[in-house]
């Protein structure tokens, strides 16, 4: 099994200007060519050469670029990588004992590798996007009673 490298990469912030300045050239082209499956893009260091991309990996480098000129640290994970507890309350941002916690109760899919949990780097989403509704509509309910009591 591969190990999967979860560290972040980032950029200077001298590279800010250069990295938004590409967000904006692929936006811009997604934007106008929306029909197009493959995008032909130049690499042009040295001799230019041609390079054909699925519009998924363009669409996917455009939202690296955004999070990268944001001063975020970007991770790519494959959704069938499976994850050691440690790199997946990293990824939550919780410590290790609390996402163990959510793994005994039942909260998010893993399985056992000896005595070890590896938890599916799909699963781990799919709990985030499902922990996010719930803060979501509860923070809604927060606001709406708030109102109704005059407090806001």
């Amino acid at each position: 099994m591969t190990r999967t490298d979860i560290r972040p990469v980032t950029i200077s912030p001298e590279q800010t200007a250069s990295t938004n300045q590409a967000l904006r050239q692929v936006r811009s082209y997604l934007e106008t060519h929306k029909d197009r499956r493959e995008i032909t893009v130049t690499v042009a260091d040295g001799e230019p050469e041609p390079l054909t991309l699925p519009r998924e990996a363009v669409e996917l480098l455009a939202g690296l670029l955004a999070h990268l000129g944001a001063g975020r640290g970007v991770s790519v994970v494959p959704a069938d990588a499976e994850l050691t507890t440690q790199q997946a309350a990293d990824m939550l941002n919780v410590s290790r004992p609390f996402l163990v916690g959510l793994l005994n109760a039942g909260e998010i899919e893993y399985r056992n590798v000896g005595t070890h949990r590896r938890i599916k780097a799909s699963s781990l989403i799919e709990y985030k996007l499902q922990d996010d509704q719930r803060r979501r509509a509860a923070a809604d309910e927060v606001t709406q009673l708030g109102q109704e009591m005059g407090l806001m």
